[in-house]
Parts: structure tokens; C-alpha cells; sequence
């Protein structure tokens, strides 16, 4: 088994929080995991990326080549098209639809939904409004993550203790809310699935 992943959106929307999501899911699993540094200005709403490894052999790198990647999983519309020259032909596209319109120059925003249509392997869902219903917009790169682990290989109930752990700190509420929109993303991106087939 063997998924790697390029993970991306801006500063603050939790890129660090859903790499370390499915790293804890893999070691569980006593799976080989390497991640490549995040790269961008995090702390200024700037562009953010990291790469990810995981795999039941060692792996020797942690750079996903281009046309290597299995998954793009972003919290941002337009960054996931950023990052298009990574993805294999068979691999999956998953995205927020919600924008972070962090530059002048930002496209139209149906033009980066057309974009994202015209891959083949694509879920776009509103994870902004689905962590919103959950309890707090801020639990949107956890719907993500729902939405996105059905294509990692890796079992829900490693993500659900990787959840605990992340946030044992914070407490049982904030617990069960990121669980619940983790729960949440995986049945938006099914339902995306099922009527656009």
C-alpha cells in the first residue's frame, strides 16, 4: 500500500493539524510515514503545502514526484489547482469550495470551479459551512480530512484516535465537534460522488 499526498490551502486554515491527522492515523497502522516541510507564509494567509508519505514499505524520499501524488487534499479552492502538475492520472482531486481570496487578482470563482470539474477524479464540498453546522468554522480542515481518508488507505477509527490525541487538550466538546466533521466530510464527499455520477 502507498499514498502520497501533497496537502495545501493558506495560513490558518490547519494544513499542520491534517498532516498530523493522518501521520499519527499511519504510525498507528505501523505504516512508514515521511512528511516534507510546509512551505509558505503561514502566518499571513500565504500560500501552504506540505507533502506526504505514507506506505506499508520504506520510503526513501519525502518529496511526492510530479504526477506522483494519489490525493490533493486542499482547504482552498484555487490551491488545489496550484498543485495540479503532481497529480498521477488516477489520482483524486478534493477540495473546499469555499475561497480565501487572499491576492488582488483572485480568478472568478466559477472559473475555478470549472477548472476543478474538468479533472476526472475530483469532490468539491463546502467544508466551511459543514464545520459551521458542526460548532466552529475552524473544524473545516477536519471535514476535510473525512472527506479525503477514504482515499488514504488507512481505516476511520485510526482518524478518530488521531482526533483524540490532537485535541485531548481542548477537551471532550472540541473533541467530538472536529469527529463530527470529520464524520461529516467523508458523507459530503460521498454524496458529491454520487450526483456527479
Amino acid at each position: 500500500m502507498k499514498s502520497d499526498i501533497i496537502l495545501c490551502g493558506v495560513g490558518g486554515q490547519g494544513i499542520l493539524s491534517i498532516a498530523a491527522a493522518i501521520g499519527f492515523a499511519a504510525l498507528q497502522k505501523k505504516l512508514f510515514v515521511k512528511q516534507a516541510e510546509v512551505h509558505g507564509m503561514s502566518q499571513r494567509g500565504g500560500a501552504v503545502q506540505s507533502h506526504l508519505r505514507v506506505s506499508d514499505h520504506k520510503i526513501f524520499s519525502d518529496l511526492v514526484p510530479y504526477g506522483g501524488a494519489d490525493m490533493i487534499l486542499s482547504v482552498e479552492p484555487m490551491e488545489s489547482l496550484r498543485y495540479l502538475p503532481y497529480l498521477s492520472k488516477k489520482g483524486w482531486l478534493l477540495t473546499n469550495t469555499s475561497s480565501f481570496e487572499n491576492i488582488p487578482d483572485y480568478p472568478d470563482i466559477e472559473d475555478v470551479y470549472k477548472a476543478i470539474k474538468g479533472i476526472d477524479n475530483h469532490v468539491m464540498i463546502d467544508a466551511n459551512s459543514i464545520a459551521r453546522d458542526c460548532g466552529s468554522r475552524k473544524a473545516s480542515n477536519m471535514v476535510m480530512l473525512g472527506a479525503g481518508s477514504g482515499y488514504t488507505g488507512i481505516e476511520s477509527e485510526y482518524f478518530i484516535n488521531s482526533i483524540k490525541s490532537l485535541f485531548k487538550s481542548k477537551g471532550n466538546d472540541v473533541i467530538d465537534l472536529n469527529i463530527n466533521a470529520f464524520y461529516e466530510g467523508g458523507a459530503a464527499a460521498k454524496r458529491y460522488l454520487d450526483k456527479v455520477k
